[in-house]
């Protein structure tokens, strides 16, 4: 990826690795789409520690995301596992910190949209979603979910949402990703990214 070639961010936070998958899979969309290139970045997790107790550099997994990176974006994919109908605490403290990108309107007219992974298969997917939707909202942006002409969004019997994509990791042995939900985060991440084109137009 150059430095100045358009990307979407695929902006995630995720404890057991799903919603990392997720974001890969959202990836893979993007990368369909000639001309945008896909940034996958995760925030570092918090505690009640007034200090900072990690390295600025994860061991694993996608790098952290700067605010330059959520600046510069053609468009955001933001996702989280659920935590109690909302998104985890880690990316709304991210989110929290960015005040000044929305006084300066860097986010305003860019598309954006949201994917979750949630333990049972109604444990607050669609609030999840619509939560992480208002920060978008009030950044100007323009939101960007599933239409049902997604023929996986009629026919999964796991995670999808015409919200944006879902995951259902099960309470128990958690599950990995189904065909389905691998399918509809990738058409996520394809409509993202052709609709950041249009827009950029």
């Amino acid at each position: 990826m150059s430095d100045t070639s358009p990307y979407i961010l695929v902006l995630y936070y995720s404890r057991n690795g799903q919603t990392a998958d997720m974001a890969t899979q959202i990836g893979r969309g993007v990368a369909r789409v000639s001309g945008m290139e896909a940034k996958i970045r995760t925030v570092p997790p918090v505690s009640p520690d007034t200090t900072a107790s990690l390295p600025p550099v994860p061991d694993t997994g996608a790098p952290y995301a700067t605010r330059e990176e959520l600046a510069n974006c053609a468009g955001l994919a933001l996702g989280s596992p659920t935590r109690f109908g909302n998104m985890a605490a880690p990316l709304k403290h991210f989110l929290d910190g960015t005040g000044d990108l929305w006084l300066n309107g860097k986010l305003a007219g860019k598309p954006g949209g949201a994917f979750t992974s949630t333990g049972s298969l109604h444990g607050g997917q669609e609030t999840t979603l619509m939560t992480m939707m208002l920060p978008l909202l009030h950044h100007g942006m323009v939101l960007c979910g599933l239409p049902y002409s997604e023929s996986a969004l009629n026919e999964t019997s796991t995670g999808g949402t015409p919200y944006g994509p879902s995951h259902w990791a099960g309470t128990g042995a958690e599950q990995r990703l189904s065909e389905h939900e691998k399918v509809l985060c990738q058409a996520f991440g394809e409509r993202l990214a052709r609709l950041a084109l249009k827009l950029a137009d």
